[in-house]
C-alpha cells in the first residue's frame, strides 16, 4: 500500500479535486501546502507578488482547508521555504512513494514544478488536471491550434456542448502518516509571515472570507437564494456594494471553488429558471477565464513581455513618477484615484474599474502596462496569472486580439457609470466638500483650492475630455 503526499498549490479545497480523488487509492496521505517567503519580496518589476490582501485571504483559506480535512480524517501540514527544497526532504524523511498535484499553465509554477521533480529524483511527481473547466483532451483540437481570438474560441468550445460532472468531496480520507503528526503546528498569521493585519473597511466591496465554505456559500446564495445572477447584465458595472457582481474570482484564483462546479451550477441553475442574458455574461467570463488560461500556457513569458504577443505592439514602455501617482491614487483624476485607493484598502476594484485604471495608466499616462499588472499582481484579492497578464495585455493591445488597443475616456465612464459621484465621494472623503457636480473635474479648480482640499493637480486636461467638461454642457 503506497504513501503518497498532496501537494496542495492553488487547489485549497476538497470538493472536485482531481489529486485528492487520485490520493484516495493510497494508503496514508499528508495534505501539505508550501509558502515561498520570497513572494513577500519585491519582484523584478518592483511590486511584491503577494501582497497583505491576498496573504490575509490565503491564509483563511488554508485555516478552511484544515478544518476541512480534519471533518474527513486528516489534516494540513503548511511549511516554510521553497518547495524544490522542502519537498524532497519530507519524502525522504516520511518515506513517501508519490506527490500528487495539480498541473499548472504559467512559467513561473511550471518551472517550479520541473524543480520538484529534477529534486526528487526517483519518487514520482504525479500532475493531475489543473484548474480549468476543460482538461486538455477534452479540447476540440491541439492546443497551438486554439483561437487567439476570443470570439472565435468560444464559438469552437460551445460547439460541442460539454457536461460539468465534478467530482463530489468523499467521505473519509486516507489516514496521515503516524511518522508526519509530529510535524503538525498551528498554521501560520499574518504576523507570523512579517505582515500586519489590514484595516477593516466597511465600504468594501469584498466583505467575504476565504476557504471553501465561504465559497460554496457565495455560490448558493448568488445562484439559488439570492438569484443575484440573473439581473448580473444590468449591475456588472456597478462599483458599490457586493451584490453587482458575482464575486466569486477569489475563490477562483486560489483554488477554494472549482471553476466545475460554478459551470455545473450554473448550467442547472438555467435548467430549472431559464437562460437569458445575465445567466449567459457569467458563462461568457467563466470562458473568458478559460481563454487566458490556455493561451497562457500555449504562449508562456511572451505574455509578460512589453510587447507580448505581438512584435509589432507598440505599448510605451515610461515608467517614472506618474505610475507612482497612479499606484497611490494621487493622478487627479477622481474615478482613477477612488479605484486604486479602493484597491489598496480592500484588494478588490470592479470590473469596470479595472479598465478604466488600466486604460489610464497605458493610453493616458503612457506607462508600461507590465508594472501595472505587477501592481494589480500584488494587490488584487483574486490574482491569478492568467487573467491578470491576460487582461492588461489585451487592453494596451499587446495581445493576439487584432484590435490594437482599448482606450476608455476614463471622464466619460466617470459620468456614465458614476452620475451621482457616489462613488468617487466614497473613496476619496477629500473632495466631498465639493458640489456633487464638481466631484468628478475638480482639476478644473484653482492651485489654491486644490491645496485646500490636499487633492492633486492634474498635469494637463486630455483633449477628449473637453465634450464631457462642465462648459460643454
Amino acid at each position: 500500500m503506497s504513501r503518497a503526499l498532496l501537494w496542495l498549490k492553488q487547489d485549497l479545497r476538497l470538493d472536485d479535486h482531481p489529486a485528492l480523488q487520485a490520493a484516495l487509492l493510497a494508503e496514508r496521505v499528508l495534505p501539505l501546502f508550501v509558502f515561498d517567503p520570497a513572494l513577500l519580496l519585491p519582484s523584478p518589476l518592483g511590486p511584491r507578488r503577494l501582497g497583505v490582501h491576498r496573504a490575509r485571504f490565503l491564509l483563511e483559506s488554508l485555516t478552511a482547508l484544515d478544518a476541512g480535512l480534519r471533518q474527513h480524517g486528516s489534516r494540513l501540514l503548511v511549511l516554510q521555504g521553497q518547495s524544490d527544497t522542502v519537498i524532497p526532504a519530507l519524502v525522504t524523511q516520511l518515506k513517501l512513494d508519490e506527490v500528487l498535484t495539480l498541473e499548472e499553465v504559467a512559467p513561473f509554477e511550471r518551472t517550479e514544478l520541473q524543480r520538484v521533480r529534477r529534486a526528487l529524483g526517483r519518487c514520482p511527481l504525479r500532475e493531475l488536471p489543473g484548474n480549468a473547466l476543460l482538461s486538455e483532451d477534452q479540447l476540440p483540437c491541439l492546443i497551438e491550434e486554439l483561437p487567439s481570438v476570443f470570439s472565435q474560441f468560444r464559438a469552437m468550445i460551445e460547439a460541442r456542448p460539454n457536461v460539468f460532472q465534478p467530482r463530489l468531496v468523499p467521505n473519509l480520507l486516507p489516514s496521515l502518516p503516524t511518522e508526519a503528526l509530529p510535524l503538525l503546528e498551528p498554521l501560520p498569521t499574518l504576523s507570523h509571515l512579517g505582515l500586519g493585519d489590514p484595516l477593516s473597511v466597511p465600504a468594501t466591496a469584498f466583505p467575504f472570507a476565504g476557504g471553501e465554505p465561504a465559497a460554496l456559500a457565495r455560490l448558493r446564495d448568488y445562484l439559488w437564494e439570492s438569484q443575484g445572477v440573473r439581473q448580473h447584465q444590468d449591475t456588472r458595472n456597478e462599483m458599490i456594494g457586493s451584490e453587482y457582481s458575482s464575486k466569486l474570482s477569489p475563490w477562483l484564483a486560489n483554488g477554494s471553488l472549482s471553476p466545475r462546479r460554478v459551470a455545473a451550477e450554473l448550467h442547472r441553475h438555467e435548467a430549472q429558471h431559464g437562460r437569458n442574458e445575465s445567466t449567459q455574461r457569467l458563462w461568457t467570463e467563466l470562458l473568458w477565464r478559460e481563454f487566458f488560461r490556455w493561451t497562457l500556457l500555449r504562449h508562456g513569458g511572451a505574455m509578460f513581455r512589453v510587447d507580448g504577443l505581438k512584435a509589432t505592439a507598440r505599448a510605451p514602455r515610461n515608467l517614472d513618477e506618474r505610475f507612482l501617482r497612479w499606484c497611490q491614487g494621487r493622478t487627479g483624476m477622481p474615478l482613477v484615484d477612488a479605484n486604486m485607493r479602493e484597491l489598496a484598502m480592500t484588494g478588490w476594484m470592479s470590473n469596470r474599474g479595472r479598465q478604466v485604471v488600466a486604460s489610464y495608466l497605458v493610453n493616458d499616462l503612457q506607462q508600461q502596462w507590465c508594472s501595472g499588472a505587477a501592481w494589480f499582481e500584488e494587490h488584487l484579492l483574486d490574482y491569478d496569472p492568467a487573467s491578470n497578464w491576460g487582461n492588461w495585455a489585451y487592453l494596451a493591445g499587446a495581445a493576439s486580439d487584432p484590435r490594437h488597443s482599448r482606450a476608455f475616456n476614463a471622464l466619460r465612464q466617470a459620468h456614465r457609470y458614476d452620475p451621482e459621484a457616489s462613488y468617487v465621494s466614497l473613496w476619496l472623503p477629500e473632495l466631498r466638500s465639493l458640489p456633487v457636480r464638481h466631484r468628478h473635474t475638480p482639476f478644473l479648480l484653482s492651485a489654491v483650492q486644490l491645496a485646500a482640499l490636499d487633492y492633486p493637480r492634474l498635469e494637463t486636461i486630455p483633449e477628449h475630455w473637453k465634450p464631457w467638461l462642465p462648459s460643454a454642457a
